[in-house]
């Protein structure tokens, strides 16, 4: 009995040797394109998230402001006295030369407003008007002055006596 027990075992060890070995065969011989491809697709997905999680995570900015030239202004000598102190009066524009070029009230407003550089946003925000109505503004006093640019307006108005 022992040895038909000890036939029956190494006969059904040699069938399932067998049928692991068709099966891998089948498995990693007929397969191997579909194995190999499905390889390369998670490493690519996780290629790909990896890359993505990396691009779009949030970095701290840190905002600095450099000064680079420090510029000092030097301050009025104080007068001696009441007398000899000049009489410095407040600018006033060219009321003739602004009614000849036709520059109106509202446009020789905006045109000191560019002079002390604010941007169209801030003038608009300033005058309570929308931003398209500061640039038609700014539009018509560079014609009549002349100007293509901002800074041949403010030029332009300086040279004429409209900006101080």
């Amino acid at each position: 009995m022992k040895r038909h027990v000890l036939i029956f075992g190494l006969v059904g060890g040699l069938l399932i040797a067998t049928l692991q070995y068709t099966e891998y065969r089948f498995v990693v011989i007929e397969h191997s394109i579909e194995l190999y491809g499905a390889l390369v697709a998670i490493l690519f997905a996780a290629f790909g998230i990896w890359l993505g999680l990396r691009i779009t995570r949030r970095r701290e900015t840190v905002r600095e402001t450099v000064v680079v030239r420090e510029v000092l202004v030097p301050a009025e000598a104080p007068a001696k006295g009441p007398a000899e102190a000049p009489a410095r009066e407040p600018f006033a524009p060219d009321a003739a030369r602004q009614q000849t070029l036709g520059i109106t009230a509202r446009e020789l407003e905006i045109l000191a407003l560019v002079a002390r550089g604010f941007s169209n946003r801030e003038i608009a925000t300033q005058l309570f008007v929308s931003e398209n109505t500061v640039k038609t503004h700014c539009a018509r006093a560079f014609d009549k002055l002349g100007a293509a640019r901002r800074t041949q307006a403010v030029q332009r108005g300086k040279e004429l006596g409209l900006l101080p």
